[in-house]
């Protein structure tokens, strides 16, 4: 089978981008880590200051290094505060570390089979495309590791002989990954830099490995963030960042590090869905063999797996995204351990899953015609589901094309995603913010005006992101709220902490309702017995604009 004929990295990037770019380029979901990073944007648009992250109460936030806050702000600058531009240069992270992940795989094997399955395996990982949606930092940190993956393969690769090139990689990847997120990227950068230097099957002599160049610039851009908040705010900024990176989150219950590191093991491999059942055909023998033909890179592997699983495990609270920092150079690895058990011929059990996947797709498929058809829709709704409907039919027919079974296998699993927003489109946008957004343009509020809010945060990020920079909106809590209020020119504030308003002062106005998503049967009944105004009334998320008399 020439499974590597026709197969372009570029079209797999683009194709990633196609169908990920609708789930991720508008609130379908938001995760609720976004609004740190979103609200923080916001603020150095107003004050200038892009050094210093400040929390939509006007806190400042020192958890987290500072490079996913300039994303963020990059996107804001360029494209305008907008969800897009909030979360634009994520996706093409997500997209571009399926690239570093085909470009190590072809360094280190020069095998067009293993380095186009490695790019179908990782385009189609569910934890980089979620990733991919939300502007937090896994994604970066996991893309700027899979570029550092390049430096530690072309060593494991050449050796003492590695060019220039890798070092750069290596080196930098590490350091934009420590601006992004601290200690995760040090300890597993300071552990690859310790084996290459010891291991017995390809040991780098230290003074191939430290080049001066590289290495300098490297620990200036680590370094660079820390530097600039001690100028500013002295040491007390550490201990925000150290409790974040050690103290809160280092878990010390021993039944919970045990759970935890259970969770952790089963999702690595299960996460590698579908690809993980191919290997299990075997999987002891093959990866004796491996170890044998490649002792280097799969010692390698492994204590990066074992590593980002004790890491796992030591957390208070587990999220599958804390894998993804390792997940390229283990893609990498499954890649490799699947050409040697001869996926490529297991022609039955690769159309099975297609097919498996394609009864999801056509689930999603009718979902998304059952809710627009009922709701007001949209041409380019119509448009999405059109081409959706496309794909399936695509997907049917590659299913008879024996080359192009593991191709179509990746499209499906993207196809699902493409096909959920066309679903959560009438669920979820649009959001509050736009919904404020456009209340604000039509009732005229003067730019400038100071606004007080009271909700659920993750909402007020949304509302911050529609009002943009020329409304200084500020998050209150229900301890200073009324003492606080009465200082702002409007206040927008949640349905359910209307009755805190002196009604007989204040003009109140419903300026946003959206379906809430734990009603969503409520939802599809009401769709079919034709009250679906009443229902959402009823049951959906209201927010409310109130200024003086």
């Amino acid at each position: 089978m020439k499974t590597e004929s026709k197969f372009s990295i570029w079209l797999t990037i683009l194709a990633f981008i196609l169908l990920v770019g609708p789930f991720a380029l508008s609130f379908h979901m938001h995760y609720p880590d976004e609004m740190y990073y979103s609200d923080a944007a916001v603020k150095m648009l107003q004050n200038g200051d892009i050094q210093t992250p400040y929390l939509g109460s006007e806190e400042t936030r020192f958890k987290k290094p500072i490079l996913t806050y300039w994303f963020v702000l990059a996107g804001f600058k360029i494209f305008g505060v907008t969800p897009f531009a909030s979360r634009i240069f994520f996706l093409l992270a997500g997209a571009l570390t399926i690239g570093f992940v085909f470009w190590a795989s072809r360094v280190f094997f020069n095998d067009r089979k293993i380095s186009n399955l490695a790019a179908l395996i990782m385009a189609s990982h569910p934890v980089l495309i979620l990733s991919s949606t939300r502007s937090i930092p896994d994604v970066l940190l996991g893309f700027f590791m899979a570029m550092s993956t390049v430096g530690f393969i072309g060593f494991l690769k050449y050796g003492n002989s590695a060019p220039k090139k890798f070092h750069w990689l290596l080196f930098l990847g590490l350091a934009l990954a420590f601006e992004v997120k601290g200690l995760p990227a040090a300890a597993l950068g300071g552990l690859g830099i310790l084996y290459l230097l010891l291991n017995p099957w390809q040991r780098i002599h230290i003074k191939k490995l430290v080049h001066f160049p590289s290495v300098l610039t490297a620990i200036v851009i680590a370094s660079y963030w820390f530097v600039a908040m001690y100028w500013i705010h002295g040491a007390t900024y550490l201990e925000s960042f150290v409790e974040d990176q050690v103290g809160m989150r280092v878990a010390s219950r021993f039944l919970l590090i045990g759970k935890n590191l259970l969770i952790a093991a089963l999702l690595i491999i299960v996460l590698f869905v579908p690809w993980f059942i191919f290997g299990f055909k075997n999987t002891k023998s093959n990866t004796k063999k491996l170890f044998h033909e490649q002792p280097a890179f799969t010692g390698f592997v492994i204590l990066w797996v074992i590593a980002i699983l004790l890491m796992s495990a030591a957390v208070s609270k587990f999220y599958e995204r804390y894998l993804l920092p390792v997940i390229p150079m283990t893609t990498i690895w499954v890649a490799w351990l699947l050409i040697r058990a001869a996926i490529l011929e297991r022609i039955k059990l690769l159309k099975s899953s297609l097919i498996f996947f394609l009864g999801l797709n056509i689930i999603v498929f009718l979902a998304g015609i059952f809710f627009n058809y009922f709701l007001p829709s949209t041409f380019w709704v119509w448009l999405q589901i059109a081409i959706f409907g496309s794909g399936i039919v695509y997907l049917f027919k590659t299913s008879q094309n024996n080359e192009k079974l593991t191709h179509s296998i990746a499209l499906s699993v993207l196809l699902l995603f493409f096909g959920i927003s066309i679903s959560t489109f009438q669920i979820s946008l649009p959001d509050a913010g736009q919904h404020i957004k456009t209340y604000a343009r039509d009732k005229d509020i003067p730019k400038g005006s100071k606004i007080a809010f009271l909700g659920h945060l993750h909402t007020g990020s949304k509302i911050r992101i529609g009002l943009g920079p020329d409304y200084f909106m500020t998050d209150l809590n229900e301890g200073n709220f009324d003492e606080r209020f009465s200082d702002y020119d409007f206040i927008i504030i949640e349905d359910k902490h209307l009755s805190r308003i002196p009604k007989e002062n204040y003009q109140i106005e419903l300026a946003a309702l959206n379906w809430d998503a734990k009603h969503i049967g409520k939802m599809a009944l009401s769709l079919l017995h034709g009250n679906s105004e009443e229902v959402k009334s009823e049951t959906g998320k209201k927010f409310y604009w109130v200024k003086p008399i």
